[in-house]
């Protein structure tokens, strides 16, 4: 049997996070929940995903600009400032959450005030 090196699957994890939404063919996974609800968000500029609703939480991918991605859900986090923008709602996403201050939209990017996280 071949090893794949562990750098090889983190990689080929962070690109499928990163493929926009509707790119990616529809497989199904065995630990969502079947009536998930999905959205899909914009952000306005590129964007970190970090591994908790906070700018001080570990780095994990970016999203490019005006590119769709796909949102589960919405919590409040650490208060962020920019552009004129303050907001303390986190976007989630599969793996990580981003300010909502960098998505098009109202203050949770368009996502339903029901679909907190």
């Amino acid at each position: 049997m071949r090893r794949i090196p562990a750098v090889i699957t983190t990689c080929a994890a962070t690109l499928a996070f990163l493929v926009p939404a509707g790119l990616a063919a529809a497989a199904p996974d065995s630990t969502a929940s079947p009536a998930e609800q999905s959205y899909t968000v914009v952000p306005y500029e590129n964007v970190k995903v970090r591994k908790l609703p906070t700018q001080d939480s570990a780095y994990l991918a970016t999203l490019t600009a005006g590119r769709s991605y796909t949102a589960y859900c919405w919590t409040h986090g650490q208060t962020i400032t920019d552009h004129g923008y303050t907001n303390d709602i986190w976007i989630g996403f599969a793996d990580g959450f981003s300010s909502a201050v960098y998505f098009k939209g109202d203050q949770y990017a368009n996502l339903p005030a029901s679909a907190q996280c």
